[in-house]
């Protein structure tokens, strides 16, 4: 199934194209740290208040130990903190690594397809405004 490639009329070495991809990418980044900041905003609130009585002993009396109880014992929000610790520190290295290493080739194919969809799909395709936003060619 070659033809995907030759129903696409864009050049990838456009710069257009590439302000594009950039803006998609941008979009990746700021769609999973609002992902994060979701995780903390529903996640985060429910857990400490069901370890409010654990972190009142902590702060009278704290020991690895009975942080470690703590948690063992209360699995539902240790679940919850778990995830939003794992989510940031998730995203916090995806985007390290992209930042000193450069976008990894396989994201960047996965970008790249995906802004031929949005580009055939048109007008109609919910991230068409924010890859073609006027900002794109303002950044100078």
């Amino acid at each position: 199934m070659s033809d995907q490639h030759e129903e696409q009329p864009w050049d990838a070495s456009d710069p257009t194209f590439q302000q594009q991809l950039e803006r998609l990418h941008q979009f990746t980044v700021y769609f999973r740290w609002a992902v994060v900041g979701v995780l903390w905003l529903l996640l985060g609130p429910i857990s400490l208040w069901m370890l409010r009585s654990e972190i009142q002993m902590w702060r009278e009396y704290f020991t690895w130990t009975a942080l470690r109880y703590g948690l063992a014992y209360n699995l539902l929000p240790t679940l919850a903190l778990s995830i939003c610790v794992g989510a940031t520190v998730a995203v916090l290295l995806w985007q390290s690594r992209n930042i000193l290493f450069g976008i990894s080739p396989r994201q960047t194919r996965r970008l790249t397809a995906l802004l031929w969809q949005i580009r055939k799909q048109g007008e109609s395709h919910p991230l068409w405004r924010w890859v073609n936003s006027p900002q794109s060619s303002d950044s100078r």
